[in-house]
């Protein structure tokens, strides 16, 4: 679904492509980046019940999260604005995307924000969403901008609606219905695309 509306926004993402990419810092950078402060996020997330008291790790662990998914967005502009789009990195920022996503579940199993199991069914589903893509694409059929909860969706719920308190549990069931969906929908357009020779 973001992907769609990352159409309609082009021009300022080429813009910030241009400005992020004037510094000199390749798009590698920026990924890294991205994967670093999605870690930070994680780990905001699993101290959660041990920090709680003062601040809480919710809001900390979704304003990482978000700003981590900003620079995601922006290493591949970059890469576009630099001219320096390359297997390596497209094959570096999908294998780091899928890092990131463990981390986060990861951190909210630790921090209890939710039942281990309804946590486990989410990045189960999550990266069988990925897993199908991957495979699809594989077989030549394009998969970008297909399911209603594509990687960008999923962790924009965890980190918008898992701020307010007492709704990760929510948020985290919601990622688990458009991951499903994404996944059943992402099975049927591949069948029915698959060529046999």
């Amino acid at each position: 679904m973001l992907n769609n509306l990352r159409e309609s926004l082009k021009p300022s993402l080429e813009k910030l492509g241009a400005k992020f990419g004037s510094t000199g810092l390749s798009p590698n950078f920026w990924t890294g980046l991205g994967l670093a402060l999605a870690f930070v996020s994680a780990i905001m997330y699993g101290l959660n019940e041990i920090i709680s008291p003062y601040f809480s790790a919710a809001i900390f662990g979704g304003i990482f999260l978000l700003i981590s998914g900003f620079f995601d967005m922006i290493d591949g502009q970059v890469a576009r604005y630099t001219k320096k789009v390359t297997r390596k990195g497209g094959f570096l920022d999908s294998i780091f995307d899928k890092i990131a996503e463990v981390a986060i579940f990861a951190g909210l199993l630790v921090g209890g924000f939710t039942e281990p199991i309804w946590v486990l069914l989410a990045i189960t589903l999550s990266l069988l969403v990925s897993y199908t893509r991957s495979r699809a694409e594989s077989l030549g059929i394009k998969m970008q901008g297909i399911g209603i909860g594509e990687r960008a969706e999923r962790l924009l719920v965890i980190g918008i609606i898992g701020m307010i308190p007492g709704l990760m549990p929510y948020a985290v069931g919601i990622v688990i219905v458009i991951a499903g969906v994404t996944f059943v929908q992402r099975i049927i357009v591949t069948s029915k695309n698959i060529k046999e020779d």
